[in-house]
């Protein structure tokens, strides 16, 4: 028995000794590539960090947004458009990945590239509170999608306001010099890192600056250059305490109501200002000067490690209430995913794509990450075909990707852009949107692509509705109301075109403006005979730009305060040759009939005639091939159908016939 007990014990401490061994040597100890997914509520930070320092960021990305959600007063937010987080662990991966322009936020931990597809967020952890470089543009994002278009010291104020937060598990400040030094975590010698833009703080320049007069600040537009002059700065700076004026003294509702009479009543600053505020310009001016005195104290930075002394206050959401999960990932598709992010970077693009083609070669390491991420090289390239193939390699990997579906979608789109033809796939382009909208229901460009797809094949109702989405979604880009005015005209609805057509000539997109004034000169035309007169190349190249397009980012979107946005790469320039030739137009009025389907006569060659009765009316329908007919509440067409109620929009042929354009069966 005591041999047995020894054996045992023996047996217990050899054991432990070996798993502690075994854990000595696994990837992570040993400082193997070991990447994770966080997924909170609202965000997924994808990392090669452990889980708490991956589960810090999200929690306070969950806190910032809702950091916005009081300052707006808001009672729901747009999130218009996907999100990518990564948080790198070390600052040599970091620069891997990184920009290689000089910038500050780049030094403070991290960067923003917008995109038309999703916009990447991406830290260093190495950097203490690293979150914090992008909490500008983060702002940015959100007001585009959830604030109307405003006057450029709004935007800039607000910014300059929300970049000031600080935030740990439970409690925020908000409200200090945006501008003040900031202190890196690696830096030895304990300096601040370097603000290129200029060597005043805000508290500095409105302490020793005469102010810009207020009905000049609320006209200025922003200037979102990496360098400005002494005049922007002090724009900034003053927009800065104006939001912070407005604020904390409770205005926002009454600046709404300001934004209201300059902008749609058309008022004069003065006039707007004194029945919004009830006060002239030189007292509200006044009003925010004895504001910034009284708060000077506070603003004072303290001594190492920066920060004012403002109060803090309890954070709007604390960490404990904020749940989350993790997921690992396979380093292969870790490097594909770091890759199709590197492609958004001109100076990382051909590296990133030599990677993603070195592991799609292998079945090892192939992924749908890899070859979506090729097809969306390709498709930069308007290589339509290979994108194609990329995005449906992707697609047969993983059929749970939505990404596969919104892309394949995408290049049916951009292809019929670039060829001036109509869409290739229609149907297949409708399911695919779809699926991409049970996925993520506040997706704006993909509504935006439906609404396009639907205007093509002869559903107005439904491409009205889809256009208002993307409108709603994204109020401030301006290429989906010109989407909207162009599906009014489709749709014949002249007044509604042109009211919205002349906001347009007006808009802050100078290539929306353009097209706006293009359309506004052929509506005489497509009025009197149904078709618009023919361009010469110069003015179809400016409208064809112009045209909305998925991703069409508002002018707001493409700035950021202190250089912190990446601009998104920018596309193949498009070719000056003459257009090629337009399709013949059937100009036809596209009509809406919604009844019963009788029944359905399918001829060996494709062709069918179904018979629809709405009410006493019994109308033949034809389409020559159903099989490229555009169908929706159904994955193909069949020659079975009886009794169905249908929605139908069609062509008259006479009285009792007509040609198909499309069916949706309910």
């Amino acid at each position: 028995m005591f041999l047995a007990r020894l054996l045992t014990r023996h047996t217990f401490h050899f054991s432990l000794l070996c798993a502690l061994l075994l854990l000595q040597i696994s990837p992570v100890q040993a400082g193997e590539p070991h990447w994770i997914r966080i997924d909170t509520g609202h965000f997924s930070v994808f990392t090669d960090a452990d889980e708490k320092h991956g589960r810090e960021v999200a929690v306070r990305f969950e806190q910032m947004r809702e950091v916005f959600v009081e300052l707006l007063m808001k009672n729901r937010l747009n999130w218009s458009q996907p999100i990518e987080i990564i948080a790198l662990k070390s600052d040599d991966e970091f620069s891997k990945v990184a920009p290689t322009r000089q910038d500050e936020t780049i030094t403070r931990g991290g960067f923003f590239i917008p995109g038309e597809d999703r916009d990447y967020f991406v830290l260093n952890l190495s950097v203490d509170q690293s979150w914090r470089a992008v909490a500008a543009p983060f702002a940015r994002v959100l007001l585009n999608y959830n604030y109307p278009p405003t006057q450029g010291w709004f935007d800039a104020g607000f910014t300059e306001y929300f970049s000031s937060v600080r935030l740990d598990d439970k409690m925020m400040q908000i409200g200090g010099d945006p501008t003040e030094p900031v202190f890196v975590a690696q830096n030895p010698a304990g300096k601040p890192a370097p603000s290129p833009s200029s060597s005043q703080s805000f508290t500095e320049l409105l302490s020793g600056s005469a102010w810009i007069a207020i009905p000049e600040l609320f006209t200025m537009r922003e200037n979102t250059d990496a360098t400005k002059s002494t005049h922007h700065m002090l724009f900034d700076a003053e927009s800065w305490i104006v939001m912070h004026y407005l604020i904390n003294k409770n205005k926002m509702s009454e600046t709404g109501n300001y934004f209201g009479l300059v902008q749609i009543e058309k008022l004069p600053v003065e006039d707007a200002l004194q029945k919004a505020y009830g006060m002239t310009s030189a007292q509200f001016e006044q009003a925010v000067k004895d504001y910034f005195h009284s708060l000077l104290p506070q603003l004072q930075p303290q001594t190492a490690g920066g920060g004012a002394q403002l109060p803090q206050s309890p954070a709007p959401v604390t960490a404990d209430v904020i749940g989350s999960s993790t997921h690992e990932i396979p380093e292969a598709t870790a490097e594909a995913y770091l890759a199709e992010m590197s492609l958004r970077l001109p100076e990382h693009r051909e590296q990133a794509t030599k990677q993603l083609e070195s592991l799609v070669a292998q079945p090892l390491t192939e992924s749908g990450v890899g070859h979506r991420g090729l097809g969306w090289a390709f498709l930069q390239k308007k290589d339509f075909d290979q994108a194609t193939e990329e995005f449906g390699k992707a697609g047969e990997l993983d059929r749970r990707d939505p990404w596969a579906h919104y892309y394949l979608a995408l290049v049916k789109y951009r292809e019929a852009q670039s060829s001036r033809h109509e869409m290739k796939g229609l149907a297949n382009m409708l399911q695919d949107l779809h699926a991409v909208l049970d996925w993520d229901p506040e997706f704006a460009d993909a509504y935006a692509m439906l609404a396009k797809a639907q205007t093509e094949g002869g559903g107005l109702h439904a491409a009205m509705d889809s256009a208002r989405a993307a409108i709603r979604l994204s109020p401030r880009n301006q290429a989906y109301l010109l989407q909207m005015a162009e599906i009014y005209m489709a749709a014949k609805d002249f007044e509604a075109a042109t009211n919205l057509l002349q906001r347009l000539t007006t808009s802050p997109d100078a290539q929306v403006a353009t097209t706006a004034r293009i359309y506004l000169q052929d509506l005489p035309m497509l009025k009197k005979y149904g078709v618009a007169p023919q361009h010469d190349a110069g003015t179809q190249q400016a409208a064809k730009r112009a045209t909305v397009a998925t991703g069409g980012k508002p002018a707001a979107a493409q700035s950021n305060s202190k250089a912190q946005t990446t601009p998104a790469p920018d596309s193949d320039e498009e070719s000056t040759d003459a257009a090629p030739p337009q399709p013949q137009i059937d100009k036809r009025p596209i009509q809406y009939l919604k009844g019963k389907l009788l029944s359905v006569d399918c001829s060996p060659d494709m062709a069918a005639t179904l018979t629809v009765s709405a009410g006493m009316k019994v109308i033949k329908l034809h389409t020559l091939d159903y099989k490229s007919l555009t169908v929706i509440g159904a994955d193909q067409f069949s020659c079975d159908w009886r009794d169905r109620q249908v929605s139908v929009n069609y062509r008259a042929r006479g009285k009792d016939e007509g040609d198909l354009v499309t069916l949706e069966l309910q």
